[in-house]
C-alpha cells in the first residue's frame, strides 16, 4: 500500500504539471519582443515598403528636373541678356572707346561668344571589372576607377596656364567664379548635374594648350592610373569652333569686396 502523502488522490499532494515553467515565460517574452518589431517596423516605414529604392529613385529624378530646370532658366536669362544689350546698344550716349573697353572686358568676364582654334579634352571612369594592367600595382580600389573632383580642376588649370581665351565644360562656359564639382561620380556645375564621361573644350593656341596638360604634374599622376586601371583620357584638336557665352548670374552671392 502506497503512502497518502504520494497518492494522486490525495488533497495536499501538488497537482502534476501546474508548477512554475521557465519555458512558458520565455515563449510570452519572444512573443512580446516579436510584437515590437513588428509595431516599431511599420512606424518607420508608415505603410511603405522600407526594402524599396523608391525614395532614392524620386531624389535622383528631382535633382534631374532641377538640373533641366536650371538649364532651361539659363537659357532664358542668357535671351534677356542679348535683349538688354540690344536695346543698350541703340543709344547709351558712350563712346567709341568706351564700347571697345567694355566689349574687352565682357571677352575676359566670358559672358560673350568666343571664336577660335579649340582642343576637348575627354576623362571617363574605368570600366568597373578593370583590373591593373601592369606589374607590381595593386588590385585597383572603387575609388581608383572613377573621375574625381581634382582630375576636372587638374585639366581645367593646365588649359587657363596654357593661355586659353576661354574654356566649356560639357555644354556650359566658365567664368571667373565657376567651380567644378564632384560628389560621387557626378558633376555639379553652376547648378546643373552631369555624368561621364566629361568634356572639357578650351579655345587657344592648340600646341601650347596640349603643352600644359603635358607639363601638369596632377594630369601625370592621373596618367599612371590611365596606363594601369584604365581611366579614359583623350586629347582632341577641334580646329576652329564658338564657344558660347556663359549665360548665368554674374551676381556674387558670398564674396565681399574689400573695404
Amino acid at each position: 500500500m502506497s503512502n497518502s502523502a504520494d497518492s494522486p488522490q490525495s488533497g495536499s499532494s501538488p497537482v502534476r504539471g501546474r508548477g512554475f515553467r521557465p519555458v512558458r515565460v520565455l515563449t510570452v517574452g519572444v512573443f512580446a519582443l516579436a510584437g515590437l518589431i513588428f509595431f516599431t517596423s511599420f512606424n518607420t516605414a508608415k505603410g511603405t515598403d522600407i526594402r524599396t529604392d523608391a525614395s532614392m529613385l524620386k531624389l535622383s529624378d528631382l535633382i534631374q528636373e532641377r538640373s533641366h530646370k536650371n538649364g532651361e532658366l539659363d537659357e532664358a536669362n542668357g535671351s534677356l541678356r542679348r535683349d538688354v544689350e540690344s536695346l543698350a546698344e541703340r543709344d547709351d550716349g558712350s563712346t567709341k572707346a568706351e564700347d571697345d573697353k567694355l566689349a574687352a572686358l565682357e571677352d575676359r568676364a566670358g559672358t560673350q561668344k568666343i571664336k577660335g582654334k579649340a582642343v576637348t579634352v575627354t576623362l571617363d571612369d574605368a570600366p568597373p571589372n578593370a583590373t591593373a594592367k601592369l606589374p607590381g600595382y595593386p588590385e585597383p580600389q572603387p575609388d581608383y576607377l572613377v573621375i574625381h573632383q581634382q582630375d576636372l580642376q587638374a585639366v581645367v588649370n593646365a588649359l587657363w596656364k596654357g593661355g586659353a581665351k576661354g574654356i566649356k565644360v560639357m555644354d556650359q562656359r566658365l567664368i571667373s567664379t565657376s567651380a567644378v564639382r564632384c560628389v560621387g561620380n557626378t558633376l555639379i556645375l553652376q547648378g546643373r548635374v552631369y555624368s561621364p564621361p566629361y568634356k572639357i573644350q578650351a579655345v587657344g593656341d592648340p600646341g601650347k594648350l596640349k603643352q600644359a596638360l603635358a607639363d601638369s604634374k596632377a594630369i601625370q599622376n592621373y596618367m599612371v592610373y590611365v596606363n594601369v586601371y584604365g581611366l579614359g583620357w583623350n586629347v582632341a584638336d577641334d580646329g576652329t569652333v564658338t564657344l558660347p557665352g556663359y549665360s548665368g548670374t554674374v551676381d556674387l552671392q558670398y564674396a565681399k569686396p574689400v573695404e
